[in-house]
């Protein structure tokens, strides 16, 4: 899952988006005109988005989204705690409210719930072929027998599953996969899908994960 995190108090935004990470694949900026550009060129499932920012507040941030059609939810995060600024953000567009200071585990759960309130739209499985991963409980299997990925490795399997039989290239599988920061390089992402070969396709006849020379990668479900 991705994430944009919009934070102005930079110790605050390190901290959070360091541990963040450990979970979740994070941009993170520090105003709202940077958090536009973000929006404009990136996808994410969720937005973390602190109303008072230079250059362009939260909110502004919050209607440009809706007004754009773009509804990733979004969890405001702002010192405000008075009521008519929490209906005021809610009719904006917010999907939930969380007031400064909070606990780390109460943001968790937050975005726990903001995650599975908008994948009930949508199925948690991802099917291609006999390959299946649940992207909330992280389990991937391939002809009902489990198998084990790391963070980044079921990270890009997913991204993967999103677009099966379509030409990836290093750069998308990098950046959507993973964050706009990642500065592996094109050889980082051969080294991960080398370790999902191993994982996906050993020991199977058809092998999903195919090279296109030069180009990228493409998932294939058998014929």
């Amino acid at each position: 899952m991705k994430i944009l995190f919009v934070e102005d108090q930079k110790e605050l935004r390190d901290i959070l988006e360091k541990r963040l990470k450990k979970e979740y694949s994070v941009d993170a900026c520090g105003d709202g005109e940077t958090a536009l550009d973000f929006l404009s060129v990136y996808s994410y499932d969720l937005v973390l988005l602190d109303i008072m920012l230079p250059k362009m507040d939260g909110m502004s941030v919050l209607k440009w989204m809706r007004r754009r059609n773009i509804s990733t939810p979004v969890l405001l995060l702002t010192a405000k705690s008075d009521i008519k600024d929490r209906v005021r953000g809610l009719d904006s567009g917010a999907d939930d409210y969380l007031v400064k200071p909070f606990s780390y585990e109460e943001l968790l759960a937050r975005i726990r719930v903001l995650v599975r309130r908008n994948s009930s739209q949508l199925t948690s499985v991802l099917k291609v072929g006999d390959l299946e991963i649940d992207t909330v409980s992280k389990t991937v299997t391939r002809q009902g027998n489990p198998i084990t990925l790391t963070s980044k490795e079921f990270r890009l399997l997913e991204y993967m599953m999103h677009y099966p039989g379509i030409l990836l290239s290093r750069d998308q599988l990098s950046q959507r996969a993973w964050d706009s920061t990642f500065e592996g390089g094109s050889n980082i992402v051969d080294v991960y899908i080398r370790y999902l070969r191993k994982k996906i396709d050993d020991g199977y006849e058809h092998k999903m994960i195919r090279t296109i020379r030069g180009q990228g990668y493409r998932l294939e479900e058998p014929e």
